[in-house]
């Protein structure tokens, strides 16, 4: 099974209790790491995460930094335990734009954990469904023009083999914390037949309970793919 998982409501949570913001996010990374914790129990192969938009990068020049601080920290840390735990990082998204000790630090987290066979982590950093649709565009224009492919050869298993998840089924269910209604520019093409749900608690008080929630209703659903 493949979750998706937009992380919403860092900011909100902190700013209700009077903190900094970083600490929203702070204490977000606790919530992925239980959340990491519990999908072996639950039934869940691979989660994919929404850690950083290329939208966000219009956020306050001081809170983009303090993330890339927090990124690199986060990556160096959680290095080891995620290896012993044999979870695979894989990185969507064009992290080339980040400062270079943040793109060692995840290229390490990847390397370290690149053997392992247990749940895969996708952290998608400087991700857009639509920038990623467009990229797999230019790759398949190339390969037509180049004379690998001819048009009538584009189908949807093509497209897939150019996203950044090929290889992965395509999400099975998107949850979204915060209590915000829209998938915010978030595996557009993936998520086409994925099952929706969105919780009212912001991500830094998610636990494993409602993790285990959302799969529980996930299972209750019939899913009929527009048949």
């Amino acid at each position: 099974m493949h979750v998706a998982v937009i992380m919403d409501g860092n900011r909100r949570w902190a700013r209700e209790r009077g903190l900094p913001v970083i600490e929203g996010y702070r204490r977000g990374v606790a919530a992925l790491r239980e959340t990491i914790a519990a999908c072996p129990d639950l039934g869940v192969d691979a989660l994919t995460v929404y850690g950083f938009s290329a939208e966000n990068w219009h956020r306050d020049g001081s809170e983009v930094a303090m993330l890339m601080e927090l990124c690199a920290f986060v990556a160096r840390r959680e290095a080891g335990p995620l290896r012993r735990k044999n979870v695979q990082v894989r990185i969507i998204g064009d992290v080339e734009a980040f400062p270079e000790n943040v793109r060692k630090a995840l290229s390490r987290l990847v390397h370290e954990t690149a053997h392992n066979t247990g749940t895969i982590l996708n952290l998608a950093l400087n991700y857009g469904g639509r920038q990623e649709i467009a990229a797999a565009v230019r790759a398949i224009a190339i390969d037509v023009r180049d004379g690998k492919i001819t048009p009538d050869q584009i189908d949807e298993t093509l497209i897939s083999a150019h996203l950044s998840t090929a290889g992965l089924e395509d999400p099975d269910l998107l949850i979204r914390t915060g209590g915000e209604f829209r998938v915010s520019n978030f595996l557009l093409y993936q998520i086409a037949y994925a099952e929706l749900f969105v919780s009212s608690v912001h991500w830094p008080d998610f636990t494993a309970a409602h993790f285990a929630q959302a799969l529980s209703h996930f299972s209750q659903r019939t899913r009929r793919f527009g048949a």
